[in-house]
């Protein structure tokens, strides 16, 4: 299991080994090459939006002109506020643009 801080939820972001294996065969162009993107994503997000199909989803974007000569990395990640908050990243992916739920926070 891999923690990475993200300020934004004030707390922490679980990727378990299954979730990485996910992202690994799914979208193998973010992983492995691209693993540390992740971390930055979360720490440091350009934009968050509140997931349009999943109501306790957020979807976290930063843009790295390195991923393929300039694209989002994106992390999807849900959470349980009660009886303990606890978040975790369910998938991940590489995205030319954003589309797709509610901007809740961005970079100004």
């Amino acid at each position: 299991m891999v923690r990475y801080a993200c300020p934004y939820l004030n707390g922490e972001v679980e990727l378990s080994e299954e979730r990485r294996t996910h992202i690994a065969e799914r979208h193998p162009d973010l992983l492995p090459e691209f693993a540390e993107e992740l971390g930055f994503t979360l720490n440091d997000p350009d934009q968050v939006r509140r997931s349009g199909r999943f109501a306790n989803a957020l979807l976290f974007a930063r843009w790295f002109d390195s991923v393929l000569t300039g694209k989002y990395v994106v992390v999807v990640v849900v959470g349980d506020r009660d009886p303990v908050r606890r978040h975790w990243i369910v998938t991940a992916y590489i995205s030319r643009r954003l589309s797709g739920g509610e901007i809740e926070w961005m970079r100004t």
